[in-house]
């Protein structure tokens, strides 16, 4: 079978205790380097693939330092701590030696427990009477990805900086080609909603993310069970203010299980 396109790009090989080395993708590019959510899912793949690892990821902070060139790259992966239970991980991306992008992960073993959800999935038609967005020319990582909007499409109609658009968006989203759900993918798809100044504007501008955290909510056969099809997606907004942005995100799972939350905070000159 063809191996899928995030498979590739998330792809990393052994190079020494605690190391690795990976490769860009032009499947996953974005304006100036790879896709965000590309390099998350990588940082958090170093960890996934320790021998040592424990249990599933709760959380994950990516802080990107630097631009990402095409090419190679190196992975340090240290395990901070390891607890009963939890295990704590640092990593490290770097290009040429110098330092690109940094993460730490919590990992965990998730154990049966009282639950309670007081989110509530938005409500969205039929996934199958929404249109496919048009992604043909644009960048390449769009084109991994299918996206039916029920609201908050991207418009690229410019709007004066007093009377922007709304935040918000609510969308079925899924990979292209269709893949089975895990954490690798899961990570690259809470970086997967179009930047907000984008939307609220209706124009590029120079902007790019930060930090990134995504905060798990379930384990791997929670995932398993939602196979490869669409999750629900929102995203939205709170304040843009002297150059930066913050970016929230939730990812539904289509029985209604809240798989993964984000936040984001994002530099913009406007």
């Amino acid at each position: 079978m063809t191996r899928h396109p995030l498979d590739i790009a998330t792809q990393l090989t052994p190079a020494g205790e605690g190391r690795f080395e990976g490769q860009t993708s032009a499947d996953y590019w974005n304006m100036m380097g790879p896709f965000g959510g590309t390099t998350a899912a990588t940082l958090l793949k170093a960890a996934l693939d320790a021998p040592q690892r424990l249990g599933d990821p709760v959380a994950l902070t990516v802080n990107f330092c630097a631009p990402i060139a095409e090419g190679g790259f190196e992975i340090e992966l240290t395990e901070a701590r390891t607890n009963r239970s939890t295990q704590h991980w640092m990593i490290v991306m770097r290009q040429a030696g110098t330092v690109v992008a940094t993460a730490s992960a919590v990992f965990a073993v998730r154990r049966e427990s009282w639950a309670h959800q007081p989110a509530v999935r938005p409500e969205l038609p039929p996934a199958e009477t929404l249109p496919v967005m048009e992604t043909e020319g644009r960048n390449a990582w769009l084109s991994r990805y299918e996206f039916r909007f029920a609201d908050g499409e991207v418009r690229f109609e410019p709007r004066a900086q007093d009377d922007p658009a709304s935040a918000y968006s609510s969308l079925y989203i899924r990979d292209l080609p269709e893949r089975q759900l895990d954490f690798v993918a899961l990570a690259a798809l809470s970086d997967s909603f179009i930047v907000r100044i984008f939307q609220v504007l209706g124009t590029f501008l120079p902007a790019g993310t930060v930090s990134l955290t995504t905060y798990f909510h379930t384990d791997a056969a929670g995932l398993a069970a939602q196979g490869s099809r669409p999750l629900i997606g929102v995203a939205d907004s709170k304040v843009f203010r002297q150059g930066y942005f913050d970016q929230s995100a939730e990812l539904w799972g289509i029985d209604g299980t809240l798989l993964a939350t984000s936040v984001q905070t994002v530099y913009y000159k406007a």
